[in-house]
């Protein structure tokens, strides 16, 4: 159900915000879904929330500057 969904990916984002030195790619990509998308292309994928442009690397853990950065995004719009 949609509210299974939803207390599914907050849960997800509270360990990313609790440990952003170990988020799996799948993670990493499905927090940046939850406020925005992925655009694929050019050297690196790009994150895009709100009007915000972010160069992400897709790698298995992803590395946590770009964790952060995407938390960051993700604070100032709220």
């Amino acid at each position: 159900s949609i509210l299974d969904d939803m207390s599914r990916s907050g849960k997800r984002e509270q360990r990313i915000r609790e440990n952003p030195n170990n988020v799996s790619l799948e993670d990493f990509e499905a927090l940046i879904r939850r406020y925005g998308h992925i655009e694929y292309g050019g050297n690196h994928p790009k994150a895009i929330i709100g009007k915000i442009m972010f160069p992400c690397k897709r790698s298995n853990l992803v590395k946590p500057p770009y964790v952060e950065g995407i938390l960051e995004i993700i604070d100032k719009l709220r």
